[in-house]
């Protein structure tokens, strides 16, 4: 394994009953680089989170997280190891302010200086939440709440960022801006698994990217690389 290496995923099979919903896919996320994993609906792609996060136990192959298996670990573990997922549909706390969410993300922090730096820095990223710490998140329009949630993710400092979606149902404007953050986050090193259906948004960004198709891992290669690809151009931007 590369020290390079954050994330392996190795011929990793999971079952949702009787629907064989990843059939042994193969993903490496290697320190400090954007990768991208692009499909359809249903092909796979949040439950390759899913399965990193420790929410779906895989039937089968390894997750490696900075060389340890962690496949079939308690989500709480998987977090604690460092790797945070921004859940599609946002899923931040509706009635909490926004502090409180903020604070809640970094729950398992112990060093309380540090975690006045880190708000110091989400405040940075993302100044509209500074104006509004004391508003309830439900209150909060589409956009900021998205980046509530990508805030209280940077709260427990992670060594992967995993983002599943975080663009869907935001008015185009607030969908280039999410994907500047996204740019922003990784220049300050943060490395960064990203799931989206956006294609060309994600693929402008991604150092590199998987193609999911029925839970099989299709076509892989540069981010750039794969935006001038026909079947990729024609299957997922819409082009003929």
């Amino acid at each position: 394994m590369n020290r390079n290496t954050v994330l392996e995923i190795e011929n990793l099979h999971v079952f949702y009953g009787g629907i064989h919903a990843l059939k042994g896919i193969h993903l490496t996320v290697e320190k400090g680089r954007i990768i991208a994993l692009i499909g359809a609906n249903g092909a796979g792609k949040s439950t390759t989170l899913r399965a990193v996060s420790g929410l779906v136990k895989p039937q089968q192959g390894f997750i490696r997280f900075l060389g340890q298996d962690i496949a079939g670990r308690a989500s709480h573990q998987v977090v604690e190891m460092g790797v945070v997922m921004v859940p599609e549909g946002r899923r931040i706390f509706p009635n909490l302010t926004v502090m409180e969410n903020l604070l809640l993300g970094g729950y398992i922090r112990r060093n309380r200086q540090e975690l006045r730096e880190d708000l110091e820095w989400v405040f940075t990223l993302f100044p509209r939440l500074r104006e509004r710490t004391w508003q309830k998140g439900g209150t909060l329009s589409g956009g900021e709440q998205q980046m509530l949630a990508v805030a209280r993710a940077l709260m427990s400092r992670p060594r992967l960022l995993m983002m599943d979606e975080p663009s869907l149902g935001l008015a185009p404007l607030l969908v280039k801006e999410i994907f500047e953050i996204i740019t922003t986050l990784n220049a300050q090193g943060v490395t960064i698994l990203l799931i989206e259906q956006n294609a060309k948004a994600a693929l402008e960004i991604a150092h590199y990217a998987y193609v999911l198709e029925t839970g099989r891992i299709t076509l892989e290669g540069e981010g750039k690389a794969l935006l001038l690809d026909e079947r990729v151009r024609k299957a997922y931007l819409g082009e003929e």
